[in-house]
């Protein structure tokens, strides 16, 4: 039973996702659109779980804010009212809006440097060159934000595989409209998987990835071990693939 709501979360949220990038089909190519899409999923992701764990933390420690405050910097993720996607929405009718994107990346990088350094590099929501002149820009800033309000992503908050799995699936869709140039960032899972196996990591091992595109190969290998006892490093010199 909960092997079919989880397969059924999955189409329900990667229908909803591909919906999405309506907002940029035939203004750009989606090699380029893909960046603001996989961009604003993260942060939509990581911001509801945000809220969702000040919720919980203000309830148990009786909105001690200091308390919270302290547990909060223990997250996965840490982040800060203004580096939320809330905030975007909050601040989505001034006409600035892509400036006030482009720094809660670049907030969210620095509160999160070690993981997240120079990630949202090359992703630009103030390109007049990918978005149009100011009015269009505005115009498909502001549904691209409407759009990723829409998408309730609380049921999914537990479930890594779901988000996981919609993540490879865009990137995939991404990879399938771009044509040979997907190959730069995507490998089919076919063949990702039947190198996973062919590599038989075994717990303890280190697996590396000289050229690791997104990382989906390595992410499949690592789950061949069968256990948490492993390393995975890769490399990748496209800043916009990684």
């Amino acid at each position: 039973m909960s092997n079919t709501k989880s397969l059924d979360q999955d189409t329900e949220l990667k229908k909803k996702l591909w919906a999405a990038c309506d907002t940029f089909r035939n203004v750009m190519d989606s090699n380029q659109y893909k960046d603001y899409i996989l961009a604003f999923l993260f942060i939509k992701y990581i911001s509801d779980i945000y809220e969702e764990k000040v919720t919980e933390l203000r309830k148990k420690f009786k909105n001690d804010e200091d308390m919270v405050k302290r547990r909060l910097e223990r997250e996965r993720f840490v982040l800060h009212d203004k580096a939320t996607f809330t905030w975007i929405f909050e601040n989505r009718n001034k006409d600035n809006i892509g400036t006030v994107i482009n720094s809660v990346l670049h907030e969210i990088e620095e509160l999160n440097k070690v993981k997240l350094n120079n990630v949202f590099r090359g992703i630009d929501f103030n390109s007049e060159q990918n978005l149009g002149k100011p009015k269009d820009k505005l115009d498909r800033l502001r549904h691209l934000i409407n759009d990723f309000k829409d998408l309730d992503l609380k049921p999914y908050l537990h479930n890594a595989d779901v988000i996981g799995n919609a993540y490879e699936y865009l990137i995939e869709k991404f990879a399938a409209d771009a044509g040979k140039k997907g190959g730069e960032f995507y490998t089919p899972p076919e063949v990702a998987t039947l190198l996973a196996k062919l590599v038989e990591a075994k717990p303890g091992n280190t697996i590396y990835d000289p050229t690791c595109g997104s990382g989906s190969l390595l992410i499949k290998a690592a789950k061949e071990v069968g256990s948490n006892d492993f390393f995975i490093y890769g490399q990748e010199v496209n800043g916009a693939t990684s």
